[in-house]
């Protein structure tokens, strides 16, 4: 049983996998059951084994997604650094990871919001808002630590930190990978930090 278990876990893993590597590709328009079976070599049949319906793919998608950038910031977090370069460290390591996939949990949540299906986009909604609620309450513990300005809105600023990351990705994917992503963030932050940085 338990051999059977971990079978189903590894074939859902596979298929979620294909799912994501079709979104980078092709973007989510082209996303189908048939391309995901394709694309996993598997048969339709096996897919609808394992998941009722693509929606249901989506939603382990979005779910492995939050837990890559939720799990992160967790791992960065336990570090002994400031507060500001644990941050600068979480941002860093996404953005290696997506340039090393050319692909990213940023890009499959902005890909699976235009399906348009609600309960898809409440569950991305609250990913998003548990991602800028965990950069609020490390720029809460700087201010606490005297290493972030105590006087700046926690909550905007860590909109504007997810707002500024999901926005260079989103130009990356549009260069069609035509820059260094974690390049390109240095002088970002560099310039982001001053708003952080205690006068």
């Amino acid at each position: 049983m338990a051999k059977k278990r971990e079978s189903t876990l590894v074939r859902q893993r596979q298929i979620v996998e294909a799912a994501r590597k079709l979104i980078i590709k092709r973007g989510s328009e082209h996303l189908t059951v048939s391309r995901i079976a394709r694309e996993a070599g598997i048969s339709e049949g096996a897919i609808y084994r394992h998941f009722r319906s693509k929606t249901e793919i989506l939603s382990f998608l979005l779910d492995h997604a939050g837990s890559s950038l939720l799990g992160d910031m967790a791992l960065q977090s336990a570090e002994n650094h400031t507060t500001r370069e644990t941050i600068r460290d979480i941002l860093e390591k996404h953005l290696k990871a997506i340039e090393k996939r050319h692909g990213s949990s940023f890009q499959v949540i902005a890909e699976v919001v235009s399906f348009g299906d609600k309960k898809l986009n409440r569950k991305a909604f609250d990913i998003i808002s548990s991602y800028i609620g965990r950069l609020s309450d490390l720029l809460s513990a700087g201010a606490r630590q005297g290493s972030v300005r105590a006087d700046i809105d926690q909550q905007a600023v860590a909109t504007l930190i997810f707002g500024m990351v999901q926005g260079l990705v989103n130009l990356w994917a549009l260069s069609n990978y035509s820059f260094g992503l974690t390049e390109r963030f240095v002088p970002l932050w560099q310039n982001f930090r001053r708003v952080l940085e205690k006068g």
